[in-house]
């Protein structure tokens, strides 16, 4: 019998975590919504269940809570947060997947604050060593999940990670979103990802692209 995955997503009320509780309400997927923002949240909830009636969504009021029910935990969060959300889901976040979806960009938006041999998927491992920590939805912005064909093609979506069934899994995911989801490698491949989309900000910026934009690898 397949067992429904439950997926909690932590700072669900943000753009991003928001388009992604709503992009994946269209799976088969019980989802754990947590937020700092009681209001937003119940809103959210009220508008995933308008959309889609048989969706199984719910509020939650603690991350670690959130987090111990789920399969998949999602933090939703900035970079500069990552730190504070690992110690509070790290006891109940073991052997789960992780999914590491945050850019560590400065406030100028013209670099990264990590080291150059890392990352912020790699960070987010450390900080969790006995999770599956995956990189996915980092080169996506959240305008996207509206709208995932760009101009008829359908954005790529790239996935990092060193567990071979949990990226298969992310995978699934990315592709529920809307997404074609691309697996680049181990994780340690997160940084090129990061600045990936560094770049796209940067030129989306330079540009006007209004944030909808993704990347596309063309081949035959």
């Amino acid at each position: 019998m397949y067992t429904k995955q439950t997926i909690a997503i932590i700072g669900a009320t943000g753009s991003m975590g928001s388009a992604i509780a709503k992009s994946l309400a269209k799976g088969n997927y019980r989802l754990l919504l947590k937020s700092g923002n009681e209001e937003k949240l119940a809103s959210l909830v009220t508008e995933i269940q308008a959309q889609n009636p048989v969706a199984e969504v719910e509020a939650m009021a603690c991350p670690k809570d959130a987090s111990w029910e789920a399969d998949i935990i999602i933090p939703a969060v900035p970079y500069q947060a990552q730190k504070e959300v690992a110690e509070k889901i790290k006891e109940v976040a073991n052997q789960k997947i992780v999914i590491s979806i945050a850019n560590p960009l400065n406030e100028t938006y013209d670099g990264l604050v990590t080291a150059p041999d890392t990352s912020a998927a790699e960070e987010l491992q450390k900080l969790l060593p006995h999770s599956k920590v995956i990189k996915a939805f980092n080169t996506t912005f959240a305008a996207d999940f509206a709208t995932p064909v760009i101009d008829g093609k359908q954005a790529d979506a790239f996935i990092a990670g060193n567990d071979e069934e949990a990226v298969q899994t992310v995978a699934e995911l990315v592709s529920t979103a809307g997404f074609n989801p691309l697996v680049a490698g181990n994780l340690s491949v997160s940084g090129t990802l990061e600045r990936m989309q560094l770049l796209l900000i940067q030129l989306g910026m330079k540009y006007n692209y209004n944030w909808l934009a993704g990347w596309k690898i063309l081949h035959q």
